[in-house]
């Protein structure tokens, strides 16, 4: 599929406009683990996704690592250029979870026919609610969820889109999600295998009793 596909007022920009993405818009495939984009200092563009699997993150000063939001296919990331939404105080990486195709809009010209396009605006305005809303959702985790019903969560999250219950992750993966220390997960992890829930081996989390996970998720 083109790119006129994914990009949702496509239809609703002028000949001129759709002719100005067309002339700039840049298609890459990205690796597993590549860091696309690098705190506010760098202005790569507005991604949209072909296929694959991003991940937002923020870094602290103590260097832990939690996410905020994944983007799948069809999703498109602004936080990429921060360039044009300047009241953004805080530095967001984006790498690749998986192999990625996706295209990058260039953020000044998408930003002079957000200037000119009605629709541009509302559908970006859309999106900054959506992506607020994510981290909204995030600050309550973290303050009302206790850790243990936070790995479960992410677990039942990490199933569903791999859609397997044998996942490939390590506790190192889950800590950087979450926001979390290694060694915290690993202990949680193996109070989950004591429990029953889980079963645990080099590289692999097997979720071994959904229901168990699902009720200690929604308690």
């Amino acid at each position: 599929m083109d790119f006129q596909n994914y990009f949702p007022v496509w239809s609703k920009l002028s000949a001129a406009q759709q002719n100005l993405i067309s002339g700039h818009l840049m298609s890459r495939t990205i690796s597993k683990g590549t860091v696309i984009h690098n705190g506010s200092m760098d202005c790569t563009g507005l991604l949209l996704v072909k296929s694959g699997q991003l991940r937002a993150y923020i870094l602290s000063d103590e260097g832990r690592e939690i996410t905020i939001y994944r983007l799948f296919d069809r999703d498109m990331c602004l936080f990429s250029a921060s360039c044009i939404m300047r009241s953004i105080q805080f530095e967001i990486t984006i790498e690749a979870e998986k192999d990625t195709e996706l295209w990058i809009i260039p953020a000044d010209i998408y930003q002079s026919i957000m200037a000119e396009s009605a629709p541009v605006a509302n559908y970006t305005n859309e999106l900054m609610a959506t992506r607020f809303s994510d981290v909204m959702w995030l600050i309550e985790q973290i303050m009302w969820k206790s850790l243990d019903k936070r790995v479960a969560a992410f677990l039942l999250e990490e199933a569903s889109i791999e859609g397997t219950d044998k996942l490939k992750i390590t506790h190192e993966y889950i800590a950087n999600h979450l926001g979390s220390h290694r060694e915290v997960i690993t202990r949680m992890l193996r109070y989950f295998q004591n429990e029953g829930i889980v079963k645990l081996s080099r590289g692999v989390v097997e979720i071994t009793d959904t229901k168990k996970l699902e009720e200690l998720s929604d308690q």
